[in-house]
């Protein structure tokens, strides 16, 4: 069952994502940008922690995911080493994350060609 939880919430993720690509004129980015900010706003108000209990990686995965991520590590920072968690605890709680986007969008520059339109 928790396979289906996963697909369903992960799913479902994605559809409000696919119908305000088709039904607004927001870009990408900016949907994408709002997904990280939702995901900490849901984490902050307690919401985001019992619905990834539920579903699992269909929501953490996604970007939602990765900002709830950012808002527990700057809780758990901020409760550990006080106020300069604000600055750090995002960071650290995200580094592996960040670390695979950057090594893997290197890795795929290197191996693609570039072409000019």
């Amino acid at each position: 069952m928790q396979y289906l939880y996963a697909f369903l919430v992960g799913g479902a993720i994605c559809l409000i994502g696919q119908i305000l690509i088709d039904k607004t004129k927001l870009t990408p980015a900016r949907i994408l940008t709002g997904y990280v900010v939702t995901g900490v706003i849901l984490s902050a108000i307690g919401v985001y922690q019992p619905l990834a209990d539920f579903a699992g990686a269909g929501a953490s995965v996604p970007l939602c995911g990765f900002g709830h991520l950012m808002a527990q590590g700057v809780k758990n920072a901020v409760d550990s080493i006080g106020a300069m968690g604000i600055l750090k605890g995002g960071l650290v709680a995200g580094a592996a994350g960040i670390t695979a986007a950057v090594t893997f969008g290197l890795v795929a520059s290197l191996l693609s060609k570039s072409k000019e339109k």
